[in-house]
């Protein structure tokens, strides 16, 4: 697998692990650690909130992330969805900011929009991020080949008519109808992989991830955890995200605030079966656990 070569820095898959810092730019996050106060206020976003922003990137830089994933819309089940001018007034000045502030630090724009990730490029992102990959929104893939960046393709079959609620743990997707886990989400994902190559993006520009609590229950999310290598065994670096989600906090019985330790586990093991990039909330915790177990398994 070829490495990537990003502003200068080369991402070499397989030598590392490479962390991937949450900065949510949201005031409904399911993690409860979005920058934006409940209700959010007046956009566009104040100097104070741009500040906050820029002091989680640095602290998460300062901890060892490799990438900052800036997000303006909540992915959290039955979240309302956000309109473009809003998203881009949240993302952009933090991203701008960042880029000014922090220039040797990745940045991925967590969107499926093509209008807020042409902005967000021009803005000084690197990467997209789409939890939708590529079929949200025709228009994206010709954008992410037009800059030449790399796009990271997530698995995605969320429904918001299926959801389910537990007092305490929050709300989780149901799950969707699979006729094979595995092999629906293996086939799925090089249909995205198709469109990608279609639209003119390069093989080696393109990142997957299995959508870790995306239209999954808890025990599809928890066998995909565990079968990550089947996904990496599809040629491409591959993204794991399960920090703080429902399927821990169902399992352990527990809160989002109180998820550390699960997403260590899930993080663990993923890295175990072929991860190279962890999205993550807790990121100083999370770059020892990935550098213990890199120490481990990559010897």
């Amino acid at each position: 697998m070829q490495p990537l070569k990003i502003n200068n820095q080369i991402l070499a898959w397989g030598e590392r692990t490479y962390v991937m810092g949450i900065l949510n730019a949201t005031s409904d996050s399911f993690s409860g650690d979005g920058l934006l106060p409940s209700p959010p206020p007046p956009l566009p976003q104040g100097e104070g909130d741009i500040a906050t922003a820029l002091a989680q990137a640095q602290s998460f830089v300062d901890a060892g992330a490799d990438i900052l994933d800036v997000g303006g819309e909540s992915t959290r089940p039955g979240s309302e969805p956000v309109n473009e001018d809003d998203e881009m007034a949240r993302v952009i000045p933090i991203i701008r900011e960042i880029s000014r502030q922090i220039p040797e630090t990745l940045i991925s724009v967590d969107t499926y929009k093509a209008s807020v990730a042409k902005a967000a490029l021009e803005a000084g992102a690197h990467i997209v991020n789409d939890v939708w990959a590529l079929r949200a929104d025709p228009e994206l893939a010709s954008v992410v080949a037009a800059a030449g960046c790399p796009v990271i393709l997530m698995h995605n079959r969320s429904n918001p008519a299926s959801v389910e609620v537990r007092e305490q743990l929050g709300k989780a997707y149901a799950g969707a109808e699979y006729d094979d886990l595995l092999e629906d989400v293996k086939r799925e994902l090089l249909e995205s992989v198709e469109l990608a190559k279609q639209a003119g993006v390069a093989d080696e520009a393109i990142i997957l991830d299995p959508g870790i609590g995306f239209g999954k229950t808890i025990a599809q999310n928890l066998e995909m955890n565990d079968r990550l290598d089947d996904i990496r065994a599809l040629g491409y670096p591959v993204l794991l995200g399960p920090s703080r989600k429902s399927f821990i906090g169902y399992t352990l019985d527990l809160p989002a605030d109180q998820r550390v330790e699960g997403t260590a586990a899930a993080v663990a093991i993923g890295i175990a079966r072929g991860a190279d990039i962890i999205r993550v909330h807790d990121v100083k915790e999370m770059v020892r656990i990935a550098r213990m177990t890199d120490a481990i398994v990559r010897r």
